[in-house]
C-alpha cells in the first residue's frame, strides 16, 4: 500500500513541469507574452542582433568576393589578355618581315631574318601560354580553344609556305614570290583574323570584370540602411514606452553600424575609381595603342609586298593610307592625360618621317629604279622606310609597357583599399550584436 502511495505522488510530481510547460506554450499566453513589455524588448533585441550580424557577413562576403575577382583579373584575365596581345603583334611582325626578306634577293639580310624567326617564336610560345592558361578562370571555354586551335594548326602551314617561297627566292625563281603572297594572305585571312578575335575576346573580359567591381555592393549597403532604420525605429519606441531618451546601448551600436557602413561606402568608392582610373589610363589608351601597332605591321607588309609583286594595281597602296589614315587618327585621339605621352611624341613623329621616306620610295619607283626603291624601303639608313617602322614601333611597345604598369598597378590598389574592410565588417556586426545586448538587459531586468 505504502508503495502504490509513493508512486502516485511521484506521477502527481512528474506531471507539474509537463502541465506548466503546456501552460506556458498555450497560443493565448505566448500571444499574451509577446504583448507585454519584455516580449517586445526580446523581440526587439533579437531582431537587431540578426540584422547585425547578417549585415556584417552580406558585407564581409561581398568585400571577398570582390578582392578574389580582383586577384583573378590580376594573375589570370589581364595576362591572358597581354598574352593575346603579344600573340597577335608577333603573327603581324612575322609577316611583315617574311615580305621584307624578299625586297633584296637572294640571300634576305640576316637582321630581317632573325626578326621573322623571333617574331614566329614569340608566337609560338604565346600559344604554349594560351594553352596553359585556357584551363584557368580566366578562360572562355570553346570559342578561344577554336582560335587558339586554328592558329596552332595554321602557323606551321604558314612557315612551310614561307620556307618554300624563300628556296625559290634564293634559286631566282620568280614563283617565289608568289609562293610569298600566298602565305601572306594566309596570314591576312585566316591567322591574323582568328589571333584578332582571340585578342578581342581576351580584353572583353578585362572591361568586364572591370565593370564589374565598379558596381557599388547594393546588398550590404541596404542591409546597413535597413539595420540603421530599425535601429533608430527601436531606440523611438524605448523612448516613447520607457520614458528614457537615450539608451548607451543601443547609441553605440548605431555608432559601430555607422562606421561599418560609412568604411564600406569610402572604401568601395575608392576601390572603384582606382579600377576607373586603371581603365582609363590603362585598358582604353592600350587598346588604341595595340590597335596602332598592328596596323603599323600591316601597312609594313603592304607596302613591301608591293616592292616584291611589282604591284601596279594600287590594291597594296590603298591598304597602306587606309592604315596609316587609322593609326594618325588612333594617335591624334590619344588621351592627353594617359601615360606614355613621350612615347607616343616619339610614335607621331616615327609616323610622319615614315610617310616620307615611303613618298620617297614611291617616287624612286616611279623612275623605274626598283633596286633604288628596295634600299629605301629597307636599308640601314637613318632616313629609310626600315629605321621609322623599327622607331614607331620601339614606341608603341614601349607606351604599351606604360599602360599595362598603369592598369596593374591601379588594380592593385582596387584591391589594397579592401585589405581590412571584411574582417572589419565582421568585428564592428559582432560589436554591435553586443551593443545591442547590453543595451537591452537592463530594461528586462526591470521586470524581474
Amino acid at each position: 500500500m505504502a508503495r502504490t502511495e509513493q508512486l502516485s505522488v511521484r506521477r502527481q510530481l512528474r506531471g507539474v513541469p509537463v502541465a506548466k510547460v503546456r501552460e506556458q506554450l498555450d497560443p493565448a499566453n505566448v500571444r499574451s507574452f509577446a504583448e507585454s513589455s519584455p516580449g517586445r524588448l526580446i523581440a526587439f533585441g533579437l531582431l537587431l542582433i540578426a540584422l547585425c550580424l547578417s549585415a556584417g557577413w552580406v558585407t564581409a562576403s561581398a568585400v571577398g568576393d570582390r578582392q578574389h575577382a580582383l586577384d583573378v583579373l590580376l594573375d589570370d584575365t589581364e595576362p591572358d589578355a597581354h598574352s593575346a596581345h603579344r600573340l597577335y603583334t608577333s603573327l603581324s611582325i612575322a609577316d611583315a618581315a617574311a615580305a621584307t626578306a624578299f625586297i633584296a634577293g637572294g640571300l634576305e639580310p640576316e637582321p630581317v631574318r632573325n626578326r621573322y624567326n623571333q617574331a614566329v617564336n614569340a608566337a609560338a610560345a604565346e600559344l604554349v601560354t594560351q594553352s596553359g592558361q585556357g584551363a584557368g578562370p580566366a578562360a572562355d571555354g570553346a570559342p578561344d580553344t577554336r582560335l587558339r586551335t586554328g592558329i596552332a594548326t595554321g602557323l606551321p602551314v604558314y612557315t612551310g609556305v614561307i620556307e618554300t617561297a624563300r628556296t625559290n627566292n634564293r634559286i631566282g625563281y620568280p614563283v617565289g614570290a608568289a609562293y610569298l603572297s600566298e602565305a601572306s594572305h594566309q596570314m591576312q585571312t585566316s591567322l591574323l583574323p582568328m589571333a584578332q578575335e582571340l585578342q578581342s575576346h581576351r580584353s572583353d573580359a578585362v572591361d568586364a570584370a572591370q565593370s564589374r567591381h565598379v558596381r557599388p555592393p547594393w546588398l550590404s549597403i541596404a542591409l546597413l540602411l535597413v539595420t540603421l532604420g530599425v535601429l533608430g525605429w527601436v531606440q523611438r519606441d524605448l523612448a516613447r514606452r520607457w520614458r528614457r531618451t537615450l539608451n548607451a546601448g543601443l547609441l553605440l551600436a548605431t555608432g559601430s553600424v555607422l562606421i561599418l557602413l560609412a568604411w564600406t561606402v569610402i572604401a568601395g568608392s575608392i576601390s572603384a575609381a582606382a579600377v576607373i582610373q586603371g581603365r582609363d589610363e590603362g585598358a582604353g589608351p592600350g587598346s588604341r595603342l595595340t590597335e596602332t601597332r598592328i596596323l603599323a605591321q600591316q601597312a609594313r607588309s603592304a607596302e613591301t609586298l608591293k616592292l616584291v609583286n611589282r604591284d601596279a594595281t594600287g590594291d597594296y597602296d590603298r591598304t597602306y593610307n587606309n592604315g596609316m589614315t587609322r593609326m594618325n587618327e588612333l594617335l591624334t585621339g590619344y588621351p592627353k592625360d594617359a601615360p606614355a605621352a613621350d612615347h607616343l611624341a616619339e610614335a607621331r613623329s616615327a609616323l610622319d618621317r615614315w610617310r616620307v621616306a615611303h613618298q620617297r620610295m614611291n617616287e624612286t619607283l616611279d623612275r623605274g629604279d626598283f633596286t633604288g626603291a628596295a634600299v629605301v624601303a629597307t636599308g640601314a639608313g637613318a632616313a629609310d622606310v626600315a629605321a621609322q617602322v623599327d622607331a614607331l614601333d620601339r614606341a608603341l611597345e614601349l607606351s604599351l609597357n606604360e599602360t599595362r604598369s598603369a592598369l596593374r598597378g591601379n588594380i592593385s590598389q582596387s584591391a589594397r583599399v579592401l585589405d581590412f574592410l571584411g574582417p572589419g565588417a565582421l568585428a564592428l556586426s559582432i560589436a554591435a550584436a553586443g551593443y545591442v545586448g547590453l543595451g537591452i538587459w537592463p530594461r528586462l531586468r526591470e521586470y524581474r
